[in-house]
């Protein structure tokens, strides 16, 4: 240990040098794995993580395993339906209004915009 600490139990102490232990060994195992210079051409390189695996097995299957509920639902209604139809009325009603101001003649032709659109 490299200091001494005075707020950890003996028992603290023994499972942080037991978890550290562990993890140089992991790490050995791990350098010995990718650095093997007897493993055949293509077969080195890498090391198989079942854990990486699991998570990106899950990535690919999500869809096949997705069920739609009513969370499921009012999340994509909230997130992808609502804003989509709001900012259409926003857009539609100003056009409209600027167009119904230009056939009253309430705006010049001179200060409209895209005019030559």
């Amino acid at each position: 240990m490299a200091s001494k600490q005075f707020d950890a139990t003996p028992a603290e102490i023994r499972a942080a040098a037991e978890r550290a232990a562990t993890r140089d060994k992991l790490k050995w195992q791990f350098r010995q794995q990718m650095e093997n210079p007897n493993a055949l051409k293509g077969e080195g390189g890498y090391v198989f993580d079942p854990a990486s695996q699991r998570f990106l097995s899950m990535r690919v299957t999500q869809f096949d395993h997705f069920r739609a509920t009513p969370k499921t639902s009012a999340l994509g209604l909230g997130l992808f339906v609502l804003p989509i139809a709001f900012f259409t009325y926003l857009i539609y009603r100003e056009k409209t209004t600027f167009e119904k101001k230009c056939r009253e003649g309430k705006i010049s032709y001179k200060d409209r915009n895209f005019k030559f659109a």
